[in-house]
């Protein structure tokens, strides 16, 4: 198994803890494990620039089972959606977000929703906020994998609740590769990290453009004096690149 784990970067230093490896003590040491730490550099989506890559990597190296643990920021983490086969989200009782729930995109694209740490939130709680969540997923259309995405309880400190999510997720693959959803799914995800692909490459080449670097430095002292718009400046750059 590998845990490919996104850890936030200081907007300010640029920094990461990367202290994920250090909450896994007993997996660390299992000979079939391979944990993974990266910090998300500026990206957004809850994942880092490279998770896609690291997950082809560890299929390659022969890793059947891959978990991608998100930054954990909330409501911008869909970009993690477009380069897994299952989306669990975890969520706590009593958080407050039961009613934002329900008009988060994060919800709507979740197979499975999880409220751990059952064993510290009060019962009448944790089923209270486990209907409020379930009245949101009947807010939304059928899901194209045909599956039905419910919500389960678990404690991973006192390892109750495991078992179940493990057979919800393996009943949802066996559905989505009956129906052929599994497939088309992937070539769907292909399809988008290519354009992912050109848009990087693009930004990286437009940084990197000799003359743009030469002229980027002056454009945004004219924008920072006002002697120029934003969007006039960004688009003498851009003519610049083209060559225009």
């Amino acid at each position: 198994m590998a845990v490919l784990t996104v850890d936030p970067s200081s907007s300010k230093s640029k920094g990461s803890i990367l202290g994920d490896k250090t909450r896994m003590e007993t997996l660390a040491n299992n000979k079939n494990a391979f944990i993974r730490p990266s910090p998300s550099a500026g990206m957004f989506g809850g994942v880092a620039r490279k998770t896609r890559e690291m997950i082809l990597l560890c299929e390659a190296a022969g890793y059947d089972t891959i978990f991608v643990e998100t930054v954990g920021v909330g409501q911008s983490e869909t970009e993690v959606h477009s380069m897994v086969d299952f989306f669990l989200l975890l969520l706590l009782a009593g958080a407050g977000d039961e009613l934002q729930g329900i008009k988060r995109g994060i919800v709507e694209m979740a197979d499975l929703l999880v409220i751990n740490k059952t064993d510290i939130n009060d019962k009448k709680q944790v089923r209270k906020s486990r209907l409020e969540y379930k009245s949101a997923l009947r807010l939304y259309p059928d899901t194209e994998s045909g599956w039905k995405p419910t919500v389960v309880g678990a404690s991973a400190l006192k390892k109750e609740g495991i078992d179940e999510i493990w057979n919800l997720t393996e009943k949802y693959f066996s559905t989505v590769k009956e129906n052929g959803y599994f497939i088309k799914n992937r070539n769907q995800q292909a399809k988008h990290w290519m354009i992912e692909a050109i848009n990087y490459r693009l930004k990286d080449d437009f940084y990197n453009h000799p003359k743009v670097i030469k002229e980027l430095a002056q454009m945004e002292e004219k924008v920072v004096k006002g002697k120029m718009s934003s969007l006039k400046a960004a688009q003498i750059l851009l003519d610049i690149y083209r060559g225009d």
